[in-house]
């Protein structure tokens, strides 16, 4: 995914105020529902993203959740957990969860800032690539668990496959 970067100078101020310049550069539509929390939707390449930022003030956290536009039957949670561990196995930075009230599969992933001058907004664009990176990924591991009838192992090993040779 590439992204549309104006400037690279830290804010000095709330890290969401970062956020928000940069994702009104790329001209997504954004809600910013308080001084602390900013929600944004991506589309993918498999399908909408639903990207929420937090700034923690008492941690100096920012935190990142994305979340799958899909939903998790309950009859599927224990298999989806099975598949969560797997992929988090294969994932360096972040990692992903299961909000069984929702039935939503979530990336989490967060920046700790104490001690520094602010958020650049490089960093937020690393943050956000990698978020919709893992979650482009992982989406088709889920589509095999949940609609395909695949087990965790076999969603998994169909959906990280590398392709090797020329056709």
């Amino acid at each position: 995914m590439t992204f549309v970067l104006e400037s690279q100078v830290p804010s000095n101020g709330n890290p969401l105020d970062t956020v928000e310049h940069f994702i009104s550069q790329q001209d997504w539509n954004f809600d910013r529902h308080a001084e602390e929390e900013l929600a944004v939707a991506v589309s993918g390449r498999w399908c909408e993203y639903h990207l929420w930022f937090c700034w923690r003030p008492e941690h100096q956290s920012l935190h990142l959740s994305c979340a799958f536009d899909l939903k998790v039957p309950d009859d599927k949670k224990a298999a989806v957990y099975a598949l969560l561990v797997l992929m988090n196995g294969k994932v360096g930075i972040g990692s992903f969860d299961l909000y069984p009230e929702e039935g939503a599969v979530v990336y989490r992933n967060a920046l700790l800032l104490r001690g520094s001058a602010g958020v650049a907004e490089t960093q937020v664009e690393d943050m956000m690539e990698l978020a919709l990176n893992e979650c482009e990924r992982f989406y088709p591991a889920l589509q095999f668990l949940l609609w395909g009838g695949s087990t965790p192992e076999q969603a998994l090993l169909a959906a990280v496959m590398e392709p090797v040779g020329e056709a």
